[in-house]
């Protein structure tokens, strides 16, 4: 698949440029350092694959977007401020990375890239987030993702969801001090998270270890755990014991 980084600071272009050939499937056909050199750019190399940063002198990686002729190449933003994630997967992107890029975050990133020739959907009413169910590459503690209840929006880091509790169907998530309910079931999230940050509690419950504050006996063999930040999980005989035998010396 052929990519254009598009990025006005020259050793960000070098950084991505070594991370990118570990993957040989990724072909950098060319460099941009501002808007008017990638609009030449994708005009020439008609690439199926940008790597773009926001804030650049000139126009930003949203006009650029705007400006270019449909279908858009894929769009992976790379940036060093967290504060555009909304915007960028209303615009569809595919995924967001902040700077320093990390090597995990963006071959997580890069496998979620369909085949070559397929161009990007255009329309932004499924999150790359809840497209990739089912198909997207495991999470890792520095992990961020894409989290939309109703007409609210936030991009949470992994490690600071707290609690996960099935709501029928849907799955209610615990972080920082608030609360979002989202289409999937407790089952499927919990095959993406790292295990070795979470637990399953019982059937509708799964909880960030690193959030527990207190443990106690409970009945017939089950303990209950305190969390910070609020809130306290029950964990079944069964759990229970596995918790046990996981965090005992």
């Amino acid at each position: 698949m052929r990519a254009l980084i598009i990025e006005d600071e020259r050793l960000a272009r070098k950084e991505l440029r070594q991370l990118l050939a570990h993957h040989p499937a990724i072909e950098v056909c060319g460099e941009a350092p501002n808007a008017a050199v990638a609009l030449e750019l994708c005009a020439q190399e008609k690439p199926e694959l940008l790597f773009l940063d926001i804030e650049m002198p000139g126009k930003n990686g949203f006009t650029l977007l705007e400006e270019l002729p449909l279908p858009h190449p894929h769009v992976i933003f790379v940036t060093a401020y967290d504060a555009y994630a909304v915007e960028a997967f209303e615009a569809n992107a595919l995924d967001y990375l902040l700077k320093p890029v990390n090597p995990k975050r963006l071959a997580a990133a890069l496998a979620r890239l369909p085949a070559p020739g397929q161009a990007a959907a255009t329309s932004a009413a499924t999150t790359p987030v809840e497209a990739a169910e089912g198909s997207a590459p495991a999470l890792g503690h520095d992990d961020r993702v894409f989290v939309r209840d109703g007409d609210k929006c936030w991009f949470v880091a992994v490690k600071t969801i707290r609690l996960l509790e099935s709501v029928g169907n849907h799955t209610e998530l615990h972080f920082n001090d608030r609360k979002a309910l989202v289409c999937r079931t407790v089952i499927s999230l919990a095959e993406r998270l790292p295990s070795s940050l979470f637990m399953r509690a019982n059937r509708s419950q799964i909880v960030n270890l690193g959030f527990i504050e207190a443990v106690s006996p409970w009945f017939s063999g089950s303990i209950k755990v305190t969390l910070r930040g609020g809130g306290e999980v029950e964990f079944s005989r069964r759990q229970a014991q596995l918790f046990r035998e996981r965090l005992s010396l």
